[in-house]
């Protein structure tokens, strides 16, 4: 099978030559091999697997949609962090929502900023009319 993994901007990853795909949805995990039949399926945030060369490789990934059809498989998502050990990968999920979650936090003070300025020119405005 050939499989590609996108994100919002950028492909991710490009593979030929997968012999197996685990992926999971909110009804639970499930396997895709060469010659099984068409489908989609809404991912759910988990662990992807899949086999091609040596041994198994596994990527992280937030909830988005994998489509198979004939050979080709695609799957979007919006994050992934791939890694071939488990225990590498965990690591490098949590320093990346760590940093994700530090940017919101700091865009979210922007944002409120940007609020509080629209609201308090929009006082004066209105007071003003008067």
């Amino acid at each position: 099978m050939k499989l590609s993994i996108l994100l919002p901007y950028m492909i991710f990853a490009k593979l030929e030559e997968v012999s197996r795909i685990v992926a999971e949805t909110r009804a639970g995990s499930f396997g895709l091999l060469p010659h099984r039949l068409d489908c989609v399926a809404a991912l759910a945030p988990g662990i992807l697997s899949y086999a091609a060369g040596k041994g198994d490789k596994y990527v992280a990934i937030d909830e988005g949609v994998l489509v198979k059809s004939g050979d080709d498989v695609v799957i979007s998502v919006r994050r992934a962090v791939a890694g071939t050990d488990l225990r590498e990968l965990h690591q490098a999920v949590n320093r990346e929502y760590l940093r994700l979650d530090a940017e919101e936090l700091e865009m979210r003070g922007a944002l409120s900023k940007m609020e509080s300025a629209v609201f308090g020119r929009f006082t004066e405005y209105q007071h003003e009319r008067r």
